[in-house]
This record gives structure tokens, C-alpha cells and sequence, in this order.
């Protein structure tokens, strides 16, 4: 199984990172977990051509975290040879559906297009999407990779899950935007790799020092996002094999990653990866 952080950004936007995306590849499983600005010229970078995307999982449904799922859904579509055309999965909170819906009547008129000019997707036909509701406590099969859905807690956001992705003997944990929970523990446990998205509290408060006029939307995020302090303790609370941070607020500059693994190392003893987009672990 490997992991790789398409997207590390956040919704400030930075030239250097994509919005939150994750991918979670094994065996011919390609799982793209929230689809943030860029995520599929990220997916690309990777390796991994959009036709051999076969699920994407949603954690919730702020914008900063689906705003290119467009974009994966019209890619993916129109670059499918006909005799590989099979309908995307889409897995998500409930609102997903009508997330889904919206998105492909703004897609109407475009799809049109391509199917007037192309005869091979007029074979096929439209944009196929399976859109599968979740809550917390389902388990999801997906051929032979299981995908178990956990509650987080990104209130006033709900609902919000986290997925725990098994499948040929490893476990990813992917949290999503959440402060500690007891729900968080249960996803987390024993997981090979645990994925945080994360924040520095101490830096979000100088930023909003300095940018008066949004200090009070700056400090509102403050409470419903882990810090790299409480990743750190999740993931030694939990047993984690291996910590993986993404979604930095603020953006994390070049050379500041041994700062930021120091402040989640004083809590957790394992391994603890960070970086650009396209880091990655393999577990």
C-alpha cells in the first residue's frame, strides 16, 4: 500500500500546494480521498492517469476539499477508451449526492459537447457516477479493499467522516478535518499509516496579528482542527505505525519541516513524514 499527499494546502491558496487530496494506492485499487484545487494534475505527478481512479472518498463537504472533484469526474470521462468506460464511485457524508447532482448540472452543457463531437462517448454515453451515501459505523466493500467509515468531529461541519482504508493485510487511516475525539481513537487503531490534516496554532494566531481584518475568521479555524501537537498525541494514543501530516495552516515553508515534525515528535515516538505535495509513504 502506498500513500501519497497529492494536495498539502489549504483554502489559502499557496503556488506551491494543491488543495487536500490523498491518494491511497494497492493492489489495482487507485483511491482518491477529497479532491482539492489541482488534485488532478497532482494525480498525474504521481503516476496514476485519471482513467485508473476507481474510487474517491469524500471526508466532508467544505469547498476546499471537493472543488476539483469536477475536474477529476470531466478528465477522468473524456480520456476512458471506450473499452475501459466504467461509472466512478463516488463515497461521502450524506449531502454528497446533492453535491453530486449540482456538479453534473453544471457539467450539462459540456457533456453535451463531447457528445455531439464525440461518436466513442456517444457509445459509451454520458458521466457515469455511483454516489454512495455514508454514516458512521458502515462498512463499505469495494472488490477486495474494505472501507470502514468513523464520525469526526469538524463541527459546526456535519456530518464529517474519516475512512479507514484495509486491504491485503494493511490499514490506512485517513481523518479528514477533525479535532480529537473518541471516534478518532477507534479510526486510528493499530493503523499502519494514520493521515492528519493539521495546523500550527501558534502561527495561525501571529498570521492574525498581522491580517487584523480576518483575525477573527483566522482564530475561528483554531477550533476545529487538529494542531501537529494533538496528531502527534493521536497517534501515539492509538498505536500508529506511522504518522503522515497534510492540509498545513498555514502553508509550511521549504525548509521548515524538521521544525514542524519536532513539535508532533515530542508527543509521538514513531515515524512522522511531512513535506511538498507528491510526498509519500509506502507501508
Amino acid at each position: 500500500m502506498k500513500v501519497t499527499l497529492l494536495g498539502t494546502g489549504s483554502p489559502l491558496p499557496d503556488p506551491n500546494r494543491a488543495g487536500p487530496s490523498t491518494l491511497v494506492s494497492s493492489g489495482s485499487h487507485n483511491v482518491v480521498v477529497d479532491c482539492g484545487r489541482a488534485c488532478v494534475m497532482r494525480l498525474v505527478g504521481a503516476g496514476v492517469m485519471p482513467p485508473f481512479v476507481n474510487l474517491v472518498l469524500l471526508t466532508h463537504l467544505h469547498s476546499d476539499h471537493i472543488c476539483d472533484l469536477n475536474d477529476l469526474v470531466t478528465t477522468r470521462w473524456i480520456t476512458t477508451p471506450a473499452a475501459m468506460a466504467s461509472p466512478l464511485k463516488i463515497v461521502g457524508p450524506v449531502g454528497t449526492r446533492r453535491v453530486v447532482e449540482g456538479m453534473l448540472e453544471m457539467l450539462a452543457l459540456d457533456e453535451q459537447y463531447r457528445l455531439a463531437h464525440h461518436e466513442d462517448l456517444r457509445t459509451v454515453g454520458g458521466m457515469k457516477i455511483d454516489v454512495v451515501e455514508l454514516v458512521a459505523g458502515d462498512a463499505h466493500e469495494h472488490g477486495d479493499l474494505v472501507v470502514r467509515a468513523f464520525r469526526t468531529d469538524h463541527r459546526p461541519v456535519e456530518p464529517t467522516l474519516g475512512y479507514r482504508i484495509e486491504h491485503d493485510g494493511k490499514a490506512a487511516a485517513l481523518a479528514g478535518d477533525t479535532i480529537p475525539c473518541d471516534e478518532l481513537y477507534d479510526l486510528c487503531r493499530d493503523a499502519d499509516v494514520y493521515v492528519q490534516t493539521v495546523l500550527r496554532d501558534d502561527l495561525v494566531k501571529q498570521l492574525a496579528q498581522l491580517l487584523p481584518g480576518n483575525a477573527g475568521r483566522l482564530t475561528d479555524i483554531l477550533d476545529y482542527h487538529s494542531t501537529v501537537e494533538q496528531a502527534g498525541q493521536t497517534a501515539s494514543r492509538s498505536g500508529v505505525k506511522h504518522l503522515l501530516l497534510t492540509h498545513y495552516v498555514p502553508a509550511m515553508q521549504s525548509g521548515a519541516e524538521d521544525e514542524w515534525r519536532r513539535v508532533a515528535a515530542a508527543h509521538y515516538s514513531g515515524p512522522i513524514t511531512l513535506g511538498p505535495d507528491l510526498t509519500y509513504v509506502e507501508i
